[in-house]
């Protein structure tokens, strides 16, 4: 039997709640205060993981800080309850651990962290960024549309995940544009895709201007606040929000239905899976990062693999093949903790149609 963990958080207060429903009724700020007080806890046993080849089992453990306290509390601090979790799962009897949501990007994004735990370590961003595009390119196959014809915007593209993403489909698309914060990085990548592929690469700071023609949106920011609202995109969009919390605002999904939303990353779990744990998804189905840290456990390769700012195409491809092997696979569309329907799909794309008959598309 092989053995994993995975290492999530709170993404808001409002999810402590979740596992302890009496935290309802008490005020954010007293539960953020105690929760620094709070050792990691296991939150549940993980059953039933089973491919052709192997068989796993598993333990969520919770590092009890919010997102914004992952990214406002002194780094040391952070790493160091990150690490604590990680002992955790050591003592638990996990031979790799995965690092959830913004436990992966504090920091070295791992590598201290890693070095810290006498198991392995991975953040399971190859898997992501291979799941989301496979998922993106479903999705504008759905609506009869061909990627390579595609603008694609990419938002937080400096970062482990976005820059991956480029990289992966500047090969496939007429032209992109890269969107973070800070220009220096964003030209330096640019720069990099320049020498590499021949579709034209833009860069920008301004989220909102970067939306206004864009066919495809990916969107992976650490950000905790909503960044893209329903005025922002043009008809016939699809949008990949692959960020937690998500960049998407709820609002769009609701109010533009000639726009398709999906999440980035949702996988169908091989075996009759439990995880004692409900994260809002429908059994045996998880992100994709929980998926890598099992599949590198079922294939028995407990060595660091995705760690770091620089996912490289040779991880992504590997993630893959193995997800081939082991029978993980996309669990459909999805959006805010529902499926995506035909009809939802059917009328972006008829939309999107009509404007193309029109010639506004």
């Amino acid at each position: 039997m092989e053995k994993f963990a995975f290492i999530l958080h709170p993404l808001v207060v409002d999810d402590f709640a979740r596992k302890f429903p009496i935290l309802r009724y008490v005020p954010d700020s007293f539960i953020e205060g105690a929760m620094k007080h709070v050792g990691p806890i296991k939150v549940s046993h993980i059953t039933g993981v089973k491919s052709p080849y192997a068989t796993a089992e598993g333990w969520f453990i919770a590092c009890p800080l919010t997102a914004r306290q992952m990214l406002t509390l002194p780094e040391e601090y952070v790493t160091d309850k990150i690490i604590e979790a990680g002992k955790l799962a050591q003592d638990l009897g996990a031979k790799i651990v995965g690092l959830g949501a913004f436990t992966s990007i504090v920091g070295d994004a791992g590598i201290t962290i890693a070095k810290n735990l006498d198991i392995a370590v991975t953040s399971g961003n190859s898997y992501t960024v291979a799941t989301a595009l496979q998922g993106t390119e479903e999705a504008i196959k759905c609506l009869g549309r061909d990627i390579a014809e595609a603008n694609v915007t990419i938002v937080g593209a400096t970062g482990s995940i976005g820059a991956a993403c480029a990289k992966m489909l500047a090969r496939k698309v007429k032209h992109m544009t890269l969107v973070a914060r800070h220009k220096t990085p964003l030209e330096e990548l640019a720069q990099e895709l320049d020498r590499q592929v021949r579709c034209g690469v833009s860069v920008s700071s301004d989220i909102t201007a970067s939306l206004k023609d864009a066919d495809v949106v990916i969107t992976v920011t650490s950000a905790v606040d909503c960044l893209i609202e329903p005025g922002d995109l043009k008809a016939g969009a699809v949008v990949c929000d692959v960020a937690r919390p998500r960049n998407v605002s709820k609002v769009v999904s609701s109010s533009r239905k000639d726009v398709l939303v999906i999440e980035g990353g949702v996988i169908k779990v091989p075996g009759d899976v439990d995880f004692g744990f409900n994260f809002g998804f429908p059994p045996r189905t998880s992100y994709a990062c929980m998926a890598e840290t099992m599949l590198l456990a079922l294939e028995g390769r407990y060595e660091n693999f995705t760690l770091g700012r620089n996912i490289t195409i040779e991880q992504i491809k590997t993630i893959s093949a193995l997800a081939d092997k082991h029978n993980f696979e996309l669990a459909g569309f999805r959006n805010f903790e529902r499926p995506v329907t035909a009809e939802e799909i059917a009328v972006v794309r008829q939309v999107w149609t009509q404007k193309l008959v029109m010639g506004h598309a």
